[in-house]
């Protein structure tokens, strides 16, 4: 894996091309009367996006293909890939001996049953496109979906054994479709551009060309298109109905070069990257004690402790999170049967130490943007009743020190408005959290080969919030761990919902239950104290006029209410002073709001923990990829879907003057 700037930020890093490939099989009439002038266009069309690719990153090589590697345009495709150098990825719809079986066409049960055993076809013919897969998988990096091997392997001898049986015929083709169609979509969630060899004619059967284009579309990832008739004329599409305009091939060819260089330019590059990325933070150990007014009302308002306690947080150090608190995590990764020992290298030495570090770095900006903007109203409050406090005690001679008082009070508020807005706090704690919460649910899409496609990845940070590079950085960092070489077994499936995904969800549902309640303490404590500042101004001017009235009536002596109005006069300010900034915390902090945002998250997570919870105790045949796929999509959802809301509310409360 190259130099991370997390893990090491005077690294240079430029991620690399995601392509994909599918298109027709080489039985199909439009393919094989073109099959050299694809070849062809292919071969000129990879040339063209190396170079494109090259020369945003520096890197000849960075560029990696995914494939089925069926027969016709996948194979073609996947030889033009391995001879320029690329990395060639197979998502492969069953296990390697299944996918050899039924991509070598076997004419008997014999054969198809040798074939799966991992042993030669007896028919030369079969044996010979047998030998053209097994070669070309060799230099391949395979993720083999083998949880149905036995169903569909079972299902493929009795259709060959008895070609008359429709129903075995039916559940045999819906299964290996729906296979099909599975690796088509894992295929797509990993990639920036997919090119389509498609004659446009069929786009309903399930993993056929026509249908992984139309997924891919209506995921937000580009298709670059080829017909395959005329395979030197192609389109890049972005919209399922831009299907329904075949005139795009007709665009002239500049046009469409340049369309390609701005999408492989936009998957490539993001906004912000060097000015405004990671490699300009830097990760200290603790919080810093200055910035602790936030977490200090957290704790007495939320918690109920009116000591202080300890203020100072200890991040977890980047070096350490392998033994600390990820080593359950990575134990269980490595102990799932048939585990990628590389994958769990990678997640050890560089994307949990990416984590840690961004982690921590988004807790400290964090400190100091919340409590800056606390401190200002605590300075507020006291400036107004320092520069007020003369007046009761009747030190009008000295008015000049609470007036200095006063001065520096609001000088410090100046100050850190200043500093917030020069160091730019609010934004950088933005994009180093939402670095940090994509990054810490990347180990069970990881080990399950799961992405969120490029198309479905938030484009900004969030209202005010131009820059992409955070997700940028979060894809680019999450794909380049590359999907494990595994085959993907219900055992498997077992190992890593049990031991990484399910303690996941668990954890982070009961995180965010703890901080739904305890943000709503901390608003309806705060609320409560600010209208009691209220009420005791109330008082306090109340009192002043019954003792007027008072003195009127002749009841109190009159001098009590000259004697006292400079007291009055005072605590009728001071305490709705007081009240008026407490309500700001309040109002700033929303924390009833982040509450509903937590207790959101929580309510999502733990359905998503209930369904883990059914389908581990299910029966086996239930336990499927596709099944586990689906839990690790619902929860990536749920932790985006977390970021945008929490984004909503902060978005646009910048540090500013508490007017």
């Amino acid at each position: 894996m190259p130099s991370s700037p997390f893990a090491d930020p005077d690294a240079e890093w430029q991620p690399r091309l995601a392509l994909g490939i599918t298109g027709h099989r080489a039985t199909n009439p439009a393919f094989s009367a073109n099959s050299a002038a694809i070849t062809d266009a292919l071969a000129g069309l990879f040339a063209q996006i190396e170079e494109i690719a090259a020369g945003l990153s520096g890197n000849q090589g960075a560029v990696r293909l995914h494939s089925l590697l069926v027969d016709g345009t996948d194979q073609v495709a996947g030889e033009l890939a391995l001879a320029r150098g690329w990395e060639l990825v197979v998502p492969m719809p069953f296990g390697a001996d299944l996918n050899l079986a039924i991509n070598s066409h076997p004419a008997t049960p014999a054969d198809a049953a040798a074939l799966c055993r991992g042993q030669p076809a007896a028919d030369p013919e079969v044996e010979a496109r047998a030998a053209a897969i097994r070669t070309i998988t060799a230099r391949a990096h395979l993720f083999e979906l083998a949880d149905r091997d036995t169903q569909i392997a079972t299902l493929l001898l009795a259709t060959l054994t008895n070609p008359q049986d429709r129903d075995a015929a039916r559940a045999y083709e819906a299964l290996v479709s729906g296979n099909v169609a599975l690796a088509g979509r894992v295929m797509i969630e990993r990639t920036d551009l997919v090119v389509a060899v498609w004659d446009g004619k069929i786009a309903n059967l399930p993993g056929g060309t026509g249908h992984t284009v139309i997924s891919a579309l209506e995921m937000g990832t580009p298709v670059l298109l080829i017909d395959p008739t005329a395979p030197q004329e192609w389109s890049i599409l972005t919209r399922p109905e831009e299907l329904g305009h075949p005139e795009r091939n007709n665009a002239p060819v500049a046009v469409r070069q340049a369309r390609l260089e701005a999408t492989i330019r936009a998957a490539m590059v993001a906004q912000g990257w060097l000015t405004q990325g990671p490699r300009r933070e830097q990760w200290r150990a603790r919080s810093g004690l200055a910035f602790s007014l936030y977490r200090l009302i957290e704790r007495v308002f939320g918690d109920g402790k009116l000591t202080p306690g300890r203020m100072r947080i200890e991040y977890e150090s980047p070096d350490a999170i392998s033994t600390g608190s990820a080593a359950g995590l990575l134990a269980a990764a490595e102990a799932a049967p048939g585990a990628d020992p590389l994958l769990v290298a990678r997640l050890r030495g560089a994307l949990l130490p990416m984590f840690a570090r961004a982690d921590g770095i988004a807790s400290r900006l964090s400190d100091a943007y919340r409590s800056g903007m606390c401190v200002n109203f605590v300075l507020a409050a006291l400036a107004v009743i320092i520069g007020l406090a003369f007046y009761p005690f009747g030190l009008a001679k000295v008015k000049w020190v609470f007036a200095s008082a006063e001065l520096l009070l609001l000088a410090g508020i100046l100050v850190i408005t200043l500093a917030g807005s020069r160091l730019a706090w609010h934004r950088r704690w933005f994009e180093m959290r939402r670095v940090a919460e994509y990054l810490r649910h990347a180990p069970g899409l990881l080990l399950l080969g799961v992405s969120r496609p490029t198309g479905r990845w938030p484009r900004k940070g969030g209202r005010g919030h131009d820059a992409e590079w955070p997700e940028h950085f979060a894809r680019h960092a999450l794909r380049e761990a590359g999907l494990p070489r595994i085959r993907v077994t219900r055992a498997y499936l077992r190992a890593c919902l049990e031991g990484v995904v399910h303690p996941h969800v668990a954890a982070q549902r009961a995180y965010h239950e703890f901080k739904a309640a305890r943000l709503e303490r901390v608003h309806h404590r705060l609320d409560r104290l600010a209208g009691a500042s209220f009420l005791l101004a109330v008082i306090s001017v109340l009192a002043y006029l019954l003792l007027k009235f008072a003195a009127l009536a002749g009841v109190a002596p009159t001098a009590w209410a000259s004697d006292l109005s400079p007291l009055f006069t005072f605590l009728g300010v001071a305490f709705p002073t007081l009240g008026a900034n407490i309500a700001g915390v309040r109002y700033f902090g929303d924390f009833e709001r982040f509450g509903a945002i937590s207790r959101a998250a929580a309510e999502r997570l733990g359905e998503v923990e209930t369904r883990i919870g059914l389908l581990l105790t299910g029966t086996e045949t239930a336990l499927s990829y596709e099944a586990a796929a689906e839990l690790l999509h619902a929860v990536d959802d749920a932790v985006v879907g977390e970021i945008e809301s929490w984004q909503a509310v902060f978005g646009a409360k910048h540090l500013a003057l508490p007017a």
